[in-house]
């Protein structure tokens, strides 16, 4: 999709009446090609990031009748993921459907009582030098596989998922896109799952203990030409600020929103809002998974908007992810860690960004080093002022001196916006319901 060229935050509105004759066009290495106006068989232009790589990202566009299914519960969803076989399909959702519509008791194990399990594992009985074992434990894990089994649904190759209207999304679902190429999730609010059985681990955060939760909102799962577009992402009704503590630290219910890992490679992110979340996208999940990643987790992330995150927005491991046209804020008062976490043999390349920090906010936090690994980083601006983010991280924290100089360029990109045009037209037209 072509954004328009926007130079001013008054011209946001008439950039959301123009960007909707543009979705019906996209880039092709000859000019403009007329695109479906049913928004479910669009497919990504050609020359729009990663995920337009080789054979491109076309997930269910060529599905016959018989294929296309509107579902308006959870459970009609997921049949219509596994019916069908290998054929192309186009799932449009309508409504909000709920994975957790009983609630979380539903789930729960005959048995097992959250205050004994906090009665048996309190660190004042079962101290911090052992995981946690025993009857609540075990009945915990169990009511834990009773959630999992029920709201992961898996995606199929060649399939198109798509939200009908303004106003559909998933609560509580976790999309798995896993082991499969070719999908598309366009115009969708998704509300994060809950995690309704977290664990305790005592041994976690230095001794100290932490709750470790599961679930993502979406997961790619070395999968491949995964285009991810105007969906909305965020904690919804259960906000981190609205966890309780136990034991000293939160209880946490929320793991990411988007992660890209395990040998996963050509993806576009693009006109997301991800929105009031903590640990929100890994692209790469662990420093031990050279064997899978090296070479791969090739992803394009332009035009989202990212408000009220703490943090991994994303942190990278070995991809050579293009970053650009970006807006990020940072309100007074939130919790905020860092956006960009440079991981192992990390290529991260971020330009045309825009970063809208709260006063006193130091930019420098913008950048998170974990480990040695260069990082490109130029045309940036921080409230509507060009910042040399390599440098200022540097200068404040020579602890974590970063290199300079991802070693490739990206070629992939669809229009690349000036980043002081990039608030007005991100925000206008970004996350869910904003498709023609």
């Amino acid at each position: 999709m072509n954004a328009q060229k926007c130079h001013d935050h008054a011209m946001a509105r008439a950039a959301v009446l123009i960007g909707c004759t543009a979705l019906v066009l996209s880039l092709s290495g000859t000019g403009a090609q007329a695109q479906p106006r049913d928004i479910a068989r669009q497919t990504l232009g050609a020359g729009d990031g990663w995920g337009s790589h080789g054979t491109g990202t076309t997930g269910g566009a060529s599905a016959d009748a018989q294929h296309v299914y509107t579902v308006t519960t959870w459970e009609q969803f997921r049949a219509a993921l596994k019916d069908g076989g290998s054929a192309p399909r186009i799932i449009k959702v309508k409504g909000v459907i709920d994975a957790v519509s009983q609630g979380c008791d539903a789930f729960a194990a005959a048995g097992y009582d959250f205050q004994k399990y906090l009665a048996a594992y309190d660190p004042a009985v079962w101290g911090h030098d052992k995981p946690v074992s025993g009857e609540q434990e075990d009945l915990r894990a169990a009511s834990a596989a009773a959630q999992d089994k029920t709201i992961k649904a898996s995606v199929p190759a060649n399939t198109t998922i798509v939200g009908v209207g303004k106003g559909s999304g998933i609560r509580g679902g976790s999309l798995q896109i896993r082991g499969v190429d070719n999908v598309i999730v366009r115009n969708l609010a998704f509300e994060a799952p809950i995690d309704c059985f977290p664990q305790w681990d005592p041994t976690d955060d230095n001794k100290t203990g932490a709750w470790n939760s599961e679930y993502d909102g979406i997961v790619v799962y070395g999968s491949t030409h995964v285009w991810v577009d105007h969906n909305t992402l965020t904690d919804g009704r259960y906000p981190d600020s609205a966890l309780p503590s136990y034991f000293g630290k939160t209880y946490q219910q929320h793991d990411g929103l988007l992660d890209v890992v395990r040998g996963s490679d050509h993806v576009t992110v693009s006109w997301n809002s991800f929105k009031d979340h903590d640990k929100t996208m890994l692209i790469g999940n662990s420093d031990s998974a050279t064997a899978d990643d090296t070479g791969k987790l090739k992803v394009t992330l332009h035009h989202n908007r990212f408000e009220g995150i703490v943090e991994r927005a994303p942190r990278v491991r070995f991809g050579q992810v293009d970053s650009y046209n970006n807006h990020f804020v940072v309100t007074k008062g939130q919790k905020w860690g860092y956006v960009y976490g440079i991981g192992k043999e990390s290529r991260l390349v971020a330009e045309h960004n825009a970063f809208t920090l709260a006063q006193g906010i130091s930019p420098a936090k913008i950048l998170k080093k974990w480990n040695e690994a260069p990082v490109t980083a130029g045309s940036n601006l921080v409230n509507g002022k060009a910042v040399d983010l390599i440098a200022v991280h540097n200068a404040e924290i020579p602890g974590e001196t970063l290199q300079s100089g991802a070693g490739w360029t990206p070629t992939l990109r669809a229009d690349v916006d000036p980043a002081k045009a990039v608030p007005g037209i991100v925000d206008a037209r970004a996350g869910a319901g904003r498709l023609c």
